[in-house]
């Protein structure tokens, strides 16, 4: 894969670097810059070569025209405090304001441009138009950088198309998220263990499937955990099911039996009379939901405090650990100990520890833990997945040699 290095001399050469700084806004307020954060070497990188840094990335999903809350207006303000320099802006993508930003360039000097899904060129499921769309973002440079792991599994214009238009090479985000998860699937040190969580066994079978055989040990919380206590004949009352899945489940939990993989479920959950902030909870034994004072109606909303302990004491015996997906619902504080305590036994694995991105990443900030406190914060939560699940990524693909 060609990769920074292998690049000429970029001093003077514009280059236009595809980021993801894809955060989340509270109006104008970003309420985690992690993703900019992450873009940041990279960028330092070219800015140190006496390079001209066009920054290219998408925000939301505004369809195909400009939408003031989708700016990535403070996105660049906030990439120029990490920088230390005046980053620009370009209020269009490939119009008057972008092209003119980037004729000013000097070297060393940055400029971000407007929402590139702000043109409908960027997600068209028409190749010829994502290539039309990509031929104008190509005339801002010499060279290409593709950085914004969180896209690479999207075949869209600033993704796929881009890189064939102009030379081109991976950054180093990118190159370090791929380490990291080859680390976890051809190569980890063991004990080995995966944590699974979030709402939906279906968004992890491929996971699953391509992991199952490869860990010595399978945990899995969040709503996903109620369809598998479903598959052991547990009822559930009122909690997330997926009636669909519970005979995947099945095959799952016999598959990891023949395989001597350790599937640990939780043995008590933190069940609730309603969805929300004031609701009533009580905690129940994982298999006798129904028996809390909300009978069918109790709502499984986190694991339980033993489980939670359970939970730490297996990862931070581990030495490689994977996990995505929150334990419960850990925006409300009364359900947010199960995935605090994942976290925080994360921080302790003398190994390396891999948060998956997603709702994983937003849950250890919101949580009150640094990023520096694990061994790598994935940036990409679906590309993630799609990496662990033996997937090939067009945005990938399109960089190797």
């Amino acid at each position: 894969m060609r990769k920074l290095s292998d690049l000429p001399n970029l001093d003077g050469k514009r280059v236009v670097i595809r980021c993801d700084l894809n955060v989340p806004l509270d109006g104008t307020r970003i309420t985690d810059d992690g993703r900019i954060v992450a873009s940041v070497p990279t960028i330092k990188y070219l800015v140190d070569q006496g390079a001209k840094v066009v920054v290219i990335s998408h925000l939301g999903r505004p369809e195909g025209a400009p939408e003031a809350k989708y700016s990535l207006e403070p996105a660049a303000k906030r990439l120029g405090e990490l920088l230390g320099q005046p980053v620009f802006f370009a209020s269009d993508t490939v119009g008057s304001e972008a092209r003119g930003a980037v004729r000013a360039l000097a070297r060393g000097g940055v400029v971000v441009l407007e929402n590139l899904r702000f043109n409908p060129g960027e997600t068209s499921k028409d190749a010829a138009e994502r290539e039309a769309f990509a031929a104008k973002l190509a005339e801002f440079g010499d060279f290409f950088i593709s950085d914004g792991f969180g896209v690479v599994h999207r075949k869209q214009a600033s993704v796929y198309e881009l890189a064939k238009a102009l030379p081109s090479a991976v950054g180093l985000l990118i190159e370090k998220e791929l380490d990291v998860l080859t680390r976890l699937t051809s190569t980890p040190e063991r004990p080995y263990a995966v944590v699974l969580g979030g709402s939906k066994v279906s968004d992890k079978l491929g996971v699953i499937d391509h992991l199952l055989p490869t860990v010595n040990k399978l945990l899995v919380g969040g709503g996903m955990v109620f369809t598998f206590l479903a598959a052991q004949g547990h009822k559930v009352g009122s909690s997330l099911l997926e009636v669909d899945q519970i005979d995947t489940c099945k095959e799952y939990l016999k598959r990891a039996a023949e395989l001597g993989i350790e599937v640990i479920l939780p043995t008590d959950i933190v069940v609730a009379s309603k969805f929300g902030a004031d609701a009533e909870v009580a905690i129940t034994d994982a298999d006798a939901i129904e028996s809390s004072p909300f009978g069918e109606k109790g709502l499984g909303l986190d694991i339980g405090p033993e489980s939670a302990a359970r939970f730490a004491a297996e990862i931070a015996s581990s030495k490689t650990v994977f996990w995505n997906g929150p334990m419960g619902v850990f925006e409300i504080d009364k359900f947010a100990n199960g995935t605090r305590a994942v976290a925080k036994a994360l921080t302790e694995v003398q190994g390396l520890s891999v948060v998956g991105g997603g709702d994983s990443a937003a849950a250890v900030r919101i949580l009150g833990f640094a990023d520096d406190q694990f061994g790598h914060i994935s940036t990409g939560g679906g590309a993630s997945l799609e990496f662990l699940e033996g997937k090939k990524l067009p945005g990938i693909e399109v960089l190797n040699d």
